[in-house]
Parts: structure tokens; sequence; C-alpha cells
């Protein structure tokens, strides 16, 4: 295992980045123009640790212990539900519902409650007829219907799977909910979430703030670098407005050693991705809390330019230097 080699030369790397601002230059290509994914989002999302077991006494909990351990102060904001929070079925109107037994205040309650302590509230739905648990309804052909619901509620960010929908291209679904979107009235991040397969990193940009470049991360060395490295072969299309995503982030759900996680966030925070937390942030040991607030690094995930390998040679990947 070439632990070691990683964490010297991504340390290196760090060392030698002089401090630069994201305003790139302007990009050849059209990007979406909705205005937010100016960086990289930071937060939580609830599928790595939680899965379907959620609720909304948990995503509250959640919400105040970001601010408690300072975390939303390093630019922590987002706390995204995923999959399993809506009824099975729609109401005789057509809207998507909450599940009653487990968020029985409604999402629009939740959202109100994040925005009350500076954070962003976000959700989960699909391009296709169910979401990927089969729990609850996707948004297809209800896209108009659904963006309007989120921004009703006060939605800020918008993780759109890829299950069961109804063979079309995510080329041809994902741009449906993409213009829904920017008719709801309000600015919502938008995720793509179809696991890399259609090389997303080349036509995303015209239709969300991030995409997936990978298959579901697991918690494992062996799960992450794989991520890490597809990831990196679509470095050239990640500029402010949109983001390559290799996934969530899985760190302190134990799967892995402390150097491991060193090496997972590091190379999450110079790729740009999104710096989504994947644990239970309520009951964090003091090893993760110290690995995510890394001020070090999270400088140059924020104010450094994206990095890549330029060689890889006796177990280290080395990186350029800005200007190099």
């Amino acid at each position: 295992m070439e632990i070691k080699g990683y964490i010297v030369a991504l340390i290196m790397a760090m060392a030698m980045m002089e401090l630069a601002s994201l305003t790139l230059a302007t990009s050849r290509r059209s990007m979406l123009t909705n205005g937010i994914g100016l960086t990289p989002p930071m937060g939580w999302n609830s599928w790595n640790h939680f899965g379907c077991d959620i609720d909304e006494k948990m995503v509250k909990e959640t919400a105040d212990a970001l601010v408690s351990t300072g975390l939303s102060k390093l630019g922590y904001v987002y706390v995204n539900i995923d999959d399993c929070w809506a009824e099975i079925a729609r109401d005789d109107k057509g809207n998507i519902m909450p599940k009653n037994s487990t968020f029985p205040s409604g999402i629009k309650a939740l959202a109100d409650y994040a925005h009350s302590k500076g954070l962003k509230l976000g959700i989960y739905g699909d391009a296709g007829y169910y979401t990927c648990s089969k729990t609850m309804p996707g948004s297809l052909g209800f896209e108009e219907q659904d963006a309007k619901t989120f921004a009703s509620w006060g939605i800020d960010y918008l993780k759109y799977d890829n299950c069961h929908h109804d063979g079309s291209k995510p080329i041809e679904r994902y741009p449906v909910m993409s213009k829904a979107l920017k008719k709801a009235g309000r600015p919502i991040f938008f995720s793509l979430c179809e696991w890399g397969e259609m090389h997303p990193a080349e036509w995303g940009f015209h239709v969300g703030n991030s995409w997936r470049t990978t298959c579901d991360i697991t918690d494992t060395w062996e799960s992450m670098i794989s991520r890490a490295d597809q990831n990196e072969l679509y470095a050239q299309y990640a500029r402010p407005g949109g983001w390559n995503d290799p996934d969530m982030l899985e760190i302190g759900n134990g799967g892995m050693t402390k150097d491991e996680y060193i090496v997972h966030f590091s190379l999450w925070a110079i790729s740009k991705a999104p710096l989504l937390l994947g644990c239970d942030i309520r009951n964090m040991t003091q090893e993760t809390i110290e690995i995510i607030s890394n001020k070090e690094i999270l400088m140059v995930f924020k104010l450094g330019r994206l990095g890549c390998t330029v060689m890889k040679r006796f177990g280290l990947r080395h990186f350029p230097a800005i200007g190099q």
C-alpha cells in the first residue's frame, strides 16, 4: 500500500501551491448560468452512513452539530437529505409528499430550520420513475412540478440520481430538470448523479453544477483510490460553476485508517471535488474532526487551483506547483 507516498506527495504539492483565486479565465464553453456553484459545495449527505434510516430529528441534530463543531464556519453548510424521504405515492394532485412517519413536519420546516442556522438544505430526486431505493417516486415526467415544489420548500441543492428510467439517455433526461429548476424561481445547486457512465463531465457543464464521474464509493482504500483516479481523467472540465464529483467522503465511517482518510480528504480537496461528509456528524471522533477541519488542506481547496497528477513514480504522486 502506498499511503506514505501519497501523503508525502500531497504535502509537497500543498506546500508548493501558491494561493490563487478561483476566478479563472472565462471558459470557452457555455456553462450553466444559474449563478451558483462558483466554488465546490461543502456539507453533509445522509446516504453513506445512514442509507434509508433517516428522519427529521436526525437531520436537525446534524444541522446542530455542523454549527456546534465549528464546521459550518469552515464552509460546511449543506445539509443534504438523500433517498427515502418521501411517500411511495404522490398525492391526488401529483405532488411529491414527505414521508409522514419520518418527516411529519415536512421538508419546508427543515429548510427553515437549516436557514435559521446559516445552513442550506439539500434534497434527493431521480431522473426515473422511482428512486434507486424504490421507496419513493422519481421525477421523470414531473420535472416542472417537482422543481416548483422544491423551490417552494426553500431547497438549495438537488442531487439527481439515474435509476428506474425509461431507457433514454441521461443527456436527454437531465436537461429537462435543469430547465425546470431555472424556471422554479429559486437558485438550486444541481448535482448530476449519473455515475459517470455517459461521461457527464463532457456535457454536464451545460446542465448542472456538478456531475458524478464515478460509480458509488465504498469505505475502503481500493474504492477511494480508484474513484480518485477515475475522477482525475476529467480534470480539464472542472471550473467555477461546474465540478467533477467522485462521490461523497467516507471519512469517519471506520473502514480506513487515519492515514488513508488523510489521503482521501487531500485528494478530494486538491481535485476541487465537493466535500460532502458522509459520516454521523453527531458522533465524530476528534481524529475525524481534525482531518476534515485541516486549515492548510481547506486553504488549498478554497484558494488554490485544481491540481492533478503529473507523474507517478516509486509510489509517489507528484502534483504541479501553480505556474509550472
